[in-house]
This record gives structure tokens, sequence and C-alpha cells, in this order.
């Protein structure tokens, strides 16, 4: 049986291009004991994939040149040589960027069974969604009432971190940029403020509008002039929770840091970074409590989606433009 699959070429400077990547197709072997092979039905783009474009180990090892990529996606067992998994199991896996993958057995993990699409476990119940809740949780310590700032509030991540808040009880702001993301969030009862367009100062004066009192805390997801003017709107004792800084993922060169960054000991605030696998031992919590939310449709949740393998480094770079609302995810 035949491959095809992604890899990248080179290590990126800036921004990556398209042509960074390319399209392979390979024999696959026959399957070795506690093998599976799996035909991917949906495929997950991240943010954080970007890094390991760099060449540079950080908190995950970086993706070899010339070997496939890999990401999460979700699929079907075409064939078994794991007494765990049989023929016509759906699963999620992170050998994705490829049509059909074949990996050991004890990499793959069928899908729960709650009544979802099952691209949902990829989004709003895989990690992103996992992350949304750790973030607020585990990392901020959120409370009833609390009043929470977003950035990139539309996102993957964004998108339920402003449902889940909102639902404390406390004022919600969500960052975004294009008008349809800024509708979104107001159709869900988000207070939504725009960062196009405006400098840290500028951003200030629209979220102290939006909320008078200040924040509790704050959910990073881009950096840059959303976390100065989060800096400047949290009260005393806020704390941020850092997920990801996606505003310098392809930054040639050292990022400025924050000009307030003195308000985190003028305000004794608590900034706290996390990568969402330290905490995967805490899924079934989230599932728990999140899965039948969705399921339910108390929690609504939004998706982009390319059409076709050939389009998978498309849906990838189109992330960096700010082009997706909810998950960004491929349909083979």
């Amino acid at each position: 049986m035949q491959s095809r699959y992604f890899t990248i070429n080179d290590v990126p400077q800036g921004t990556p291009g398209r042509e960074l990547f390319e399209l392979h197709e390979t024999a696959l072997p026959d399957l070795a004991e506690g093998e599976v092979r799996i035909r991917n039905s949906w495929l997950s783009v991240d943010p954080y994939m970007r890094g390991r474009m760099s060449g540079v180990k950080t908190y995950i090892d970086p993706f070899t040149l010339g070997e496939p990529l890999e990401g999460a996606a979700v699929g079907d067992v075409i064939e078994s040589r794991h007494p765990r998994l049989a023929v016509g199991d759906k699963v999620r896996h992170m050998a994705g960027w490829r049509d059909i993958a074949q990996l050991p057995g004890d990499q793959v993990e069928p899908l729960p069974g709650i009544e979802v699409p099952e691209q949902a476990y990829l989004g709003v119940l895989g990690m992103p969604g996992m992350t949304a809740w750790t973030g607020l949780n585990q990392i901020a310590g959120m409370q009833q009432g609390d009043n929470v700032l977003v950035s990139a509030a539309s996102g993957a991540v964004g998108s339920l971190a402003v449902q889940l808040a909102k639902a404390r009880g406390g004022t919600v702001v969500g960052i975004a940029g294009a008008p349809e993301k800024l509708e979104w969030l107001a159709s869900h009862g988000i207070e939504a403020v725009s960062y196009r367009d405006r400098n840290a100062q500028q951003l200030t004066e629209a979220l102290q509008a939006a909320c008078p009192e200040g924040f509790d805390v704050y959910y990073e997801n881009v950096g840059g002039v959303c976390l100065e003017a989060a800096l400047n709107t949290l009260r005393t004792g806020g704390r941020i929770a850092v997920c990801g800084m996606i505003a310098r993922y392809n930054a040639e060169g050292p990022a400025p840091g924050p000009s307030n960054l003195a308000m985190v000991l003028i305000k004794r605030l608590r900034m706290q970074g996390f990568i969402i696998f330290d905490h995967w031992n805490d899924y079934p919590r989230f599932l728990e409590e999140v899965g039948p939310q969705v399921a339910n449709g108390e929690i609504d949740y939004a998706e982009t989606i390319e059409e076709g393998l050939e389009r998978t480094p498309d849906a990838f770079l189109a992330l960096f433009e700010g082009a997706n609302t909810g998950k960004m995810l491929v349909r083979l």
C-alpha cells in the first residue's frame, strides 16, 4: 500500500514559504507485530508546529528534514497486528501530514465514546480544548466571578477559553482581529476588542472601556502589544497563563519585551507558562467535564476546513495570517 506524506526541505527563516513543503509517496512495508495501519480522515495543523521547524530542540524534538512531518490526526484502522485495536476502530494519533499512517499500536488511542463528530477530538475535545481548560483552571486558578481576558480569542484554544470563562460569571473580553471573528465573539456574549491598527496604549484604552474594573486572569496566546495592554489592565494579584506567543513565532530576531514589565512587580502578578503535554494525565477530567457540554450544545465551537492532503501546508501557513476561526483542520 502507498502512503503520501509531507516533508520540509529546509529550516525556515521568518515566515515559511509554500516551497518549503514537499509531497512524497512511498510503499509501506508489511505490518510488524504490534503495528497498525490507519487511513487518516482528518489532520490537525497547529501553531506549535512552527517551532518544530526551527531545527532546535525546545520542549519537543524538531522535525527532521526529509522525514514525514507529524501532527495530530483521526482515522480508521484498516489493518492491525495489535491486540487492542481492530479493523474499523476510529482512533487518534500523531502521525499526521499523511494519508495512510503506519505506527506501533501503543502510540494510538481509540476515540472516546462521546457523541460528537470525530474531528472534535482534534479541536474542542482534543489538544486545543484541553489547553484552554488547563490554562484557566490549573495554571491561572480561575474562580467564580473572575474577570477574564483572552487573546486570539476566536482561535482553537481561545474560543473555548472564553466560553469556559463566561460560565464562571465574570466579565469576559476577547481580543481578535478580523470583523467576522469579532462578530463570532459578540454572538456568544463575549465583549470583543480588536487589536488591529492599535498600539499598546490604544489597546489598553479599548480594554479599559470594555472592563473598567480590570481583569483577574489573562489567557495569553499572542504576546506583543496584547501582553503589554494586558499588564496595564490586570488587577492587583492577577494571574497570567501563558499558552503561546504567536506574534513572535516567525520573528527573524529577538522580539522586544513589553515596556511595562514592571507591572508584574507593582501589581504582584503571577505569570506562568505551561506546556500541555505536561498535564495530559488530567485529560480524563477535562473530558468528563467538557465532553457532555460539547455533546449537548452548551459549548459551541468553530472549524475552518481545508479539503485534501495537498492543502495541508496551506492550512498551516494560514494560521499565521489569522485566517482561521476556531480549529484549523484538513479533511481527507
